[in-house]
């Protein structure tokens, strides 16, 4: 990590606190990749640590980290093992959520950082195979129907990232009679949940993104937590960093990777080793200019979000920042695989682990297209709202 986005001792010390658990990780990273294995006892380390309560606000107990912190710190873990960061960004990201914007009521808040507290881990489960990202609009086919004091909750979920060590799993469904999608938190051991053993890919292979399979799960009407009209609608989400602070991650891992190769692999062919070369140079510094323009954007974005002040005035920040380092960590890997040469090929070889991996970063939400689209209708209605003032400001002359 650059000490040019360390800030203050909080961070240092924590930082200090994941390095103790760098090498350990480092070890299992080509087993958990190769065999597809859940990283749990990572998992277990990083609760053990405390570090799944970082992003809990101090008044309930937890560390209360800014989104900014939560950025360096999953940073810094997924250079160990990427898919230990992804899977635990996601909790730290849906508690930070939750607690900022007081999107559930006091009572369930209250239970629930005890729960967090306690080591509890907890994803959204939104995605479907019909529907894809809910991001797109898609209805889900889950549904939840009214039985007393109780829902009654059918549907299967793709996507469930750390479906291994989850202890809430919170679901989205259709609730026909209310014409809207509700929220509810479903605690894993509740009857009727199961997960199904369905993630087989060649990215992120050990976050065990598997589906969740609801049939005729029970749960009290007090489990419904959220509702659109008690949502802050449409609110940007700067927790959602800690997915594009993961593949940031894994392009420094594999760009000091590259560097260290540069300066150690000596060839009978030259004298000395391949840093001399004006093309290892220059893929060197390109490397190095896009991970320092990716930097620039992700704690730019996270430090005017954790402003007040500014936070306000975001509107496509967040997913500008999520594009901008998704596609340049692919570039990174991409130039480090071109200096290294074919043993960058080898299964081995960690670059061709990250080169695997920074690809799933497309296709976490927001996706790219969906980013342009927002900027370019941002922009014709900025433009139209300009002209509207304009032509009133005439008016009343």
């Amino acid at each position: 990590m650059h000490n040019l986005f360390i800030k203050n001792e909080k961070q240092q010390e924590w930082l200090h606190n994941l390095a103790r658990l760098e090498e350990k990780f480092k070890s299992k990273s080509a087993e958990i990749d190769e065999l597809s294995i859940f990283p749990k006892e990572n998992v277990e380390d990083l609760v053990k640590l405390g570090y799944t309560s970082t992003t809990l606000p101090r008044e309930y107990g937890g560390e209360g980290l800014s989104v900014y912190d939560m950025v360096l710190l999953q940073e810094t873990l997924a250079s160990y093992d990427a898919n230990t960061a992804l899977s635990v960004g996601w909790s730290l990201g849906v508690v930070g959520d939750l607690f900022e914007k007081k999107l559930w009521t006091k009572e369930k808040l209250d239970f629930f950082s005890k729960e967090i507290l306690n080591g509890a881990l907890i994803n959204r489960s939104v995605s479907e195979a019909q529907t894809g990202s809910p991001t797109r609009g898609g209805r889900p086919g889950t549904t939840a129907v009214k039985n007393g004091d109780t829902w009654v909750l059918n549907g299967r979920k793709i996507f469930t990232t750390a479906s291994p060590v989850l202890t809430y799993f919170l679901t989205s469904a259709w609730i026909a009679e209310k014409e809207k999608v509700g929220f509810f938190l479903i605690h894993r051991d509740t009857a009727g949940v199961s997960i199904e053993d369905t993630w087989d890919v060649v990215s992120m292979r050990g976050t065990s993104s598997n589906d969740l399979v609801l049939t005729n799960v029970v749960v009290h009407e007090s489990d419904l937590v959220e509702l659109p009209e008690l949502v802050s609608g449409g609110k940007v989400n700067g927790w959602l960093l800690h997915i594009p602070a993961t593949y940031l991650g894994v392009a420094s891992a594999a760009r000091d990777y590259a560097v260290h190769f540069a300066n150690t692999h000596s060839p009978n062919s030259l004298n000395g080793p391949i840093a001399q070369l004006p093309n290892v140079q220059q893929l060197i510094g390109e490397i190095d200019l896009e991970l320092t323009k990716a930097r620039f954007v992700i704690y730019g974005a996270a430090s005017a979000y954790d402003n007040e002040g500014s936070r306000d005035f975001l509107a496509n920040e967040v997913s500008v920042a999520k594009h901008v380092v998704t596609n340049s960590a692919i570039t990174i890997v991409d130039k480090a695989m071109r200096l290294v040469g074919a043993k960058s090929l080898q299964r081995t070889n960690p670059l061709q682990r990250y080169y695997r991996d920074v690809r799933a970063g497309l296709h976490n939400p927001p996706m790219d297209d969906m980013t342009i689209k927002k900027l370019a209708q941002s922009a014709l209605e900025e433009d139209k709202n300009k002209n509207l003032v304009k032509q009133q400001e005439e008016h009343t002359r």
